[in-house]
């Protein structure tokens, strides 16, 4: 049986079902949040696929396990998001993390997050107004 991947701080570790606990919690609480349920209801139609995909990136990202190869952006650059989603998102996940995982794998998750969320506000917005959106080649 193949062992089970853990990140190491200085006193806290991370696993593959703290991943899971992760995405599954803040998908449970974005599902129950006004502002994100829509987007999520439109853009979801396989939830047991949805979750595998961001447990694999949030792998990726803490355990090194290159589980995730997609395109996050193209993904998300299709969805009618405003910048109040990636606001509401964000601070969703800031509290879902730090109430999930240890603290410094939280900050570290946190971290990613954000950074994400500015490369998309980056390549979504421009001074607060929504790119038009290009034909995909």
């Amino acid at each position: 049986m193949e062992q089970e991947k853990t990140i190491q701080t200085e006193t806290e570790s991370v696993t593959e079902e703290d991943i899971r606990n992760l995405v599954r919690e803040f998908y449970a609480r974005a599902l129950a949040d006004d502002c994100l349920r829509g987007i999520l209801e439109g853009a979801i139609h396989d939830w047991k696929t949805h979750h595998q995909a961001v447990e694999n990136f949030w792998s990726n990202t803490l355990l090194h396990t290159d589980r995730y190869q997609g395109n996050m952006f193209d993904l998300h650059a299709a969805l009618p998001l405003r910048l109040e989603h990636f606001d509401r998102w964000l601070a969703l996940f800031r509290q879902t993390a730090f109430d999930v995982l240890p603290t410094s794998a939280a900050e570290k998750v946190i971290n990613r997050a954000e950074h994400v969320a500015r490369r998309f506000k980056t390549g979504m917005f421009y001074n607060g107004v929504p790119l038009p959106k290009l034909p995909r080649l």
